[in-house]
């Protein structure tokens, strides 16, 4: 593992996000109830920004394409639903296409990332 340091813990206060740069990858940690996750700052799908995504149970939502994705594993937790053949069709043409997420810790008052 290579741990790199991404951001002061303080400056993530619960239920923040900010996007960082760790090893030229642009990463979204997210305080969600107290604990600390970083994902990809990008859609596997769309390529597009998911740091204006909504959490709920356990997953953030795609903004674009309103895919969820789990926030410890990156995979599909549920498929878009609007129109709802958009759902299907991506579900057999992207099966595999999981969002990157990396561990986390906190030590030294910082957030650490591998991105490995």
């Amino acid at each position: 593992m290579a741990w790199l340091k991404a951001l002061a813990e303080d400056a993530l206060k619960t239920g923040g996000r900010q996007v960082v740069e760790v090893a030229q990858r642009k990463i979204l940690l997210l305080n969600h109830e107290g604990q600390v996750y970083a994902i990809a700052n990008q859609c596997p799908h769309l390529k597009l920004p998911m740091n204006k995504g909504k959490i709920t149970d356990g997953a953030i939502v795609c903004p674009w394409h309103r895919s969820a994705f789990d926030l410890c594993s990156g995979e599909v937790k549920d498929w878009t639903p609007f129109p709802p053949v958009v759902g299907k069709v991506m579900a057999m043409v992207s099966a595999e296409k999981t969002l990157p997420v990396f561990p986390t810790r906190i030590e030294d008052g910082s957030i650490w990332v591998d991105v490995e």
